[in-house]
Formats: structure tokens, sequence, C-alpha cells
């Protein structure tokens, strides 16, 4: 009777090892939350990397679920480069000629990481100061292997990458623009508005 208790106390014990690891995946994927860019194109959707960079990651959930992204717009897009937005002075069209100098309150210290700059990938804009980033961010057009990705990498703190919404991604890539307050090639001839970016479940998303 001993050694049938014994038994069936290892075998129970046994199980319980095995499924530890699937229900711990199930757990994650219930709790793991997504980004959805509603822009004026059609929805992006992001998903995070909080194991590479958990500081910005959680920085960025926290401002969209505050609201301050809704409204803002992509202010500098540079064809086969990179799209960039999360400037809250793009909410006001008075306010054009500071467009892309814009904050939020807080700084992110830099998160940079093995991590390489690629078609969806999403990264911190920021200026000269490796830890200035706040809000600001910017979305890679061409694949790892372009050479203006090579930069980017291990200087800039990406965070996440597109799983949905390439088509809409291209599009935003292909838009017309012009020269900005600085002489860049970069500002939109009409506005690419973002209006809402929302974190929701992941297993939301179909």
């Amino acid at each position: 009777m001993k050694n049938l208790l014994h038994s069936f106390l290892l075998t129970t014990t046994a199980l319980a090892l095995a499924l530890a690891p699937a229900a711990r995946a199930a757990e994650e994927k219930s709790t793991k939350e997504v980004a959805v860019i509603k822009t004026s194109a059609g929805e992006m959707v992001i998903e995070f990397w909080p194991e590479t960079a958990p500081k910005t990651v959680a920085n960025f959930i926290k401002l969209a679920k505050s609201g301050f992204y809704d409204g803002t717009a992509f202010h500098r897009i540079i064809k086969g480069f990179m799209i960039q937005g999360g400037d809250p002075l793009s909410k006001d069209p008075s306010k054009e000629m500071m467009w892309g100098t814009g904050s939020s309150p807080e700084r992110v210290k830099a998160e940079f990481n093995d991590r390489k700059h690629e078609t969806g990938v999403i990264s911190m804009a920021r200026s000269a100061n490796p830890d200035s980033a706040s809000c600001q961010f910017f979305i890679c057009l061409p694949d790892a292997s372009d050479p203006k990705m090579q930069g980017l990498n291990g200087n800039y703190t990406c965070f996440g990458k597109l799983i949905k919404g390439e088509d809409v991604l291209k599009q935003l890539g292909d838009t017309p623009v012009g020269g900005s307050a600085g002489g860049e090639s970069s500002k939109p001839k009409e506005r690419v508005g973002v209006e809402s970016i929302k974190i929701v479940p992941a297993d939301s998303i179909k």
C-alpha cells in the first residue's frame, strides 16, 4: 500500500511538472499585450519585446493607455528608411514648425540591445544624448541587410515589431513628402494621422 501511494505521488508530481510549462505559456499568452495603432491609412499591430527593453515597453504602454498618442501624426517619413511619430505637438497644426521637438515628462534610459532594426521594427527616437528617449518612436521600412539600418543597431532602443498591417506600413512609407523646416525631404504633404494607439490583449487580435 505504501509503495502504491509512493508511486501515485511520484506520478502526480511528474505530471504536474510536465504540465507546468504549458500552464505558464497559457498564462503568458493571456496576459500578453499588443499595441493597435489606428492611422488614417488603416491599422497596424505591434508586439512588444519586454525581455529586451522592459523600461521602454512599460513607458510606451503607459503613454498609450493614458491617450497620450491619440490625435498625433507621423510627422516625419523618409521613403525606404522609416516613419516617425509620437510627438504630442503634432496634435496641433498651428505648431507644425515645432513638430519633432515635443516630448513627454519622463526620459527613458537607453536599452540598446542585440535586436536588429529591420522591416516593421519599432524603436525609440532620441537626441544626441543616448538617454533622451521619451515618447517619439519610429518604425523601420527596409530589411535588416539594408546599409541604412546598420547605423541604428546598438544605437537606438528597438522594443517591438509589427505583426499585422504590413500593407498599411508600406502605404505610409510611400507617402509623398516635401522639405521639412530643416530642409530634409521628409515632411508629409498630407497629414498622416494617428487616430489612436490602444493596448489590448494579444489573444484578442485575429
